[in-house]
């Protein structure tokens, strides 16, 4: 018999996630529009091809071709990119966007996550993922929000469990990227999670969280223990 929390009579399918522009104190999500935000994004990530290492695609060789990446993008049918700009800067210095999304469902995953070095390990990088996490709960109404890698990523596994996903298992030679077999790391956050992650994000987030240098004085994960 099903369990009665599972039951959802009134369970509606919910919209599809559309470009839109979310702003945060650190950074802006924009919709990623090649023409616009190739050039900052080339210069935020030439030299770094590490920053591909577990991509599906780069690094690339000269603006003109990554701007053709972030053109099939743009106008991909199946995912929505978002430009990421930080408010020190005010030009794109990587992006991320929705993929796999099932709005019948209410399942969409965050993916395609490039971050230059101008982004990692910033506030801005943590307010993205805040960003869009709180568009798919509050905004759109969805009930589980995925985040998936490279069994080997050992960084990416790190973030998703600081970020307040849970891991749920491996799909074994889930993917072939690059020529080379992939294990995929599967973890997600559910709808009735989302209040107490909120909460933590938002408390780690305000300015009082860090000292004058900038330094943390509780970190996420620290914020979300209750949790645990």
């Amino acid at each position: 018999m099903p369990d009665h929390d599972s039951l959802l009579p009134n369970w509606k399918p919910v919209p599809q996630p559309r470009p839109v522009t979310l702003r945060g104190l650190y950074v802006t999500l924009e919709p990623l529009d090649a023409a616009r935000h190739s050039d900052g994004l080339w210069k935020a990530i030439r030299g770094h091809g590490e920053a591909w290492t577990w991509l599906g695609d780069g690094p690339y060789a000269d603006e003109a071709s990554l701007r053709d990446s972030l053109a099939r993008k743009q106008s991909a049918p199946d995912a929505v990119f978002f430009a990421l700009l930080p408010a020190e800067t005010g030009e794109a210095a990587g992006y991320a966007s929705y993929m796999r999304i099932e709005p019948v469902h209410g399942v969409v995953e965050v993916g395609n996550i490039l971050f230059s070095p101008v982004l990692q390990r910033t506030r801005a990088a943590t307010e993205v993922m805040y960003l869009m996490a709180r568009h798919v709960f509050d905004d759109l109404g969805y009930r589980r929000y995925e985040w998936k890698c490279n069994t080997e990523n050992g960084p990416s596994r790190r973030a998703a469990l600081r970020l307040g996903f849970t891991f749920e298992g491996v799909f074994r030679q889930h993917m072939v990227v690059k020529g080379r077999s992939r294990d995929t790391a599967w973890f997600a956050m559910l709808d009735r999670e989302w209040p107490a992650r909120k909460r933590a994000f938002e408390a780690w987030l305000d300015a009082a969280n860090f000292d004058a240098e900038g330094r943390q004085r509780q970190s996420l994960t620290e914020l979300a223990s209750p949790l645990a």
